[in-house]
């Protein structure tokens, strides 16, 4: 199998260019004419390949203005009012849809024992036409209407259409007199303007999570000093990958410098596993190019989000066609008790697990530089040293998602990188067997086909 995150896929390649001479050889060897290769039923074939290998994955999911849904999401829809709220179960990915004006409902039921985490992905149209102040607002109340938390996600100078993500919690502490109680809450989700907001329907993507309680009772107060300053950036030759589309479809890295492409209006995700202690550094450049001239406002974007999709910290730089950097601001160490700061760029770094590095090259660029593609280059350093988690009193809901497993701890400080979208895993687990199987299934039918016809 090759190495890389495309080795999987080379080698279903292979297999396909060997089938293709064997065939060809088998038919000019025996008397036969040649099996015509066919480019409609080509591109079947490579259509469906693309829908098997992980670089295919990848690559549907990241078109410009496109977001790649988890595939086992749930349809739900919003109620108008709380009588009606459809219920979120923990552990599930949900996908809705937002109107222009008015407030959906969800509901969730919760014990007094964990802590709960919903996000809200809205996506709006690739076309939309947008203001700086358009996005979407989330909240958790309780069932008396008290509100437990709320947060916003806008669009931001740029005005470029892409996924914007907004969370919220309902946490139980020690002295605390609102959202304690076990029992309904709902969870609340609009339009921050609506007055500004285009009238089509904007799709969302929703989740919620759950966390337990540390079995020992820790610190209570946020660490007041740690390392803020930024480390030199890796140098070397970047490695290539392909973004996902989405949360879900997001690519694994790690430690390292890595090298993809990006166009005007596309969103790239990657997933990077960040453990108790540990610091994360993060730039994307984004590189120069000589066709047009101009300048777009917050062209190049770059977001950290943590294991529950809630958004840390972000960067964003104009762009004149020459070389730029946009360069997250150092966080904290992740630590359980961070979560009781007032900097939202140390609270979201509350846990360990699965991070989220977003990057988005605004739709705008295209009219001063063309539709590209534009080299886009990820530099990622881990600062810090590995610590004991708090040692929760159960599990989380899903399980796992506070944790970073020993084998991704090696990976990442490695710089290797592997895929998570699915059956990606699974394809590169056997070596190119499954893409090349898929192949040769696909290629199957090709000759059913071909036989036939030359019958």
């Amino acid at each position: 199998m090759g190495h890389g995150p495309c080795g999987g896929e080379r080698e279903g390649w292979r297999l396909m260019v060997r089938w293709c001479r064997a065939r060809w050889r088998a038919g000019s060897g025996h008397g036969r004419p040649p099996v015509p290769v066919r480019p409609a039923v080509v591109a079947a074939v490579l259509a469906a390949t693309a829908a098997v290998l992980p670089g295919g994955t990848a690559l549907a999911a990241g078109t410009p203005g496109g977001y790649a849904f988890a595939e086992d999401a749930r349809r739900v829809d919003g109620a108008s009012g709380t009588a009606d709220a459809p219920a979120l179960e923990p552990g599930t990915t949900y996908r809705s849809s937002l109107p222009r004006t008015g407030t959906l409902h969800y509901r969730l039921e919760l014990d007094a024992a964990s802590d709960t985490y919903v996000s809200a992905t809205a996506v709006p149209d690739e076309g939309d036409e947008l203001t700086a102040v358009d996005g979407i607002r989330l909240s958790v109340q309780d069932a008396d209407g008290g509100t437990c938390s709320s947060d916003s996600a806008s669009f931001g100078a740029a005005r470029s259409p892409r996924p914007v993500t907004a969370w919220g919690v309902r946490a139980i502490s020690t002295g605390g007199t609102r959202c304690q109680e076990p029992g309904t809450y709902y969870v609340t989700v609009e339009r921050s303007r609506p007055q500004d907001s285009p009238p089509e329907p904007w799709e969302l993507e929703l989740t919620a999570v759950t966390e337990p309680r540390p079995a020992r009772t820790g610190a209570t107060r946020a660490p007041e000093a740690w390392n803020s300053a930024s480390p030199a950036p890796l140098t070397g030759e970047p490695e290539r990958l392909r973004g996902g589309g989405g949360f879900a479809r997001a690519t694994r890295i790690g430690q390292g410098a890595w090298r993809d492409d990006i166009r005007p209006g596309q969103t790239l995700f990657y997933k990077v596993p960040v453990d108790w202690g540990r610091q994360l550094y993060a730039a994307a450049e984004l590189g120069s190019t000589d066709s047009g001239s101009g300048y777009a406002t917050g062209a190049l974007r770059l977001a950290l989000h943590n294991p529950v999709r809630g958004e840390v910290v972000d960067a964003a730089k104009g762009y004149t066609g020459r070389q730029v950097t946009a360069a997250l601001a150092p966080v904290p160490p992740v630590a359980y008790a961070n979560r009781y700061a007032v900097d939202d760029r140390v609270t979201g770094m509350r846990f360990a697990g699965d991070h989220y590095l977003v990057v988005h090259l605004a739709a705008q660029v295209a009219d001063d530089f063309g539709e590209g593609p534009f080299p886009l280059v990820l530099r990622l350093r881990y600062g810090g040293t590995a610590q004991a988690g708090p040692g929760y009193a159960g599990r989380s809901v899903p399980d796992g998602v506070f944790e970073v497993p020993a084998h991704d701890r090696q990976t990442a400080s490695a710089g290797a990188t592997a895929r998570d979208d699915g059956t990606a895993m699974t394809v590169l687990a056997v070596g190119g067997i499954g893409a090349g199987s898929a192949l040769l299934a696909g290629l199957g039918v090709w000759t059913a086909v071909a036989r036939r016809r030359a019958v």
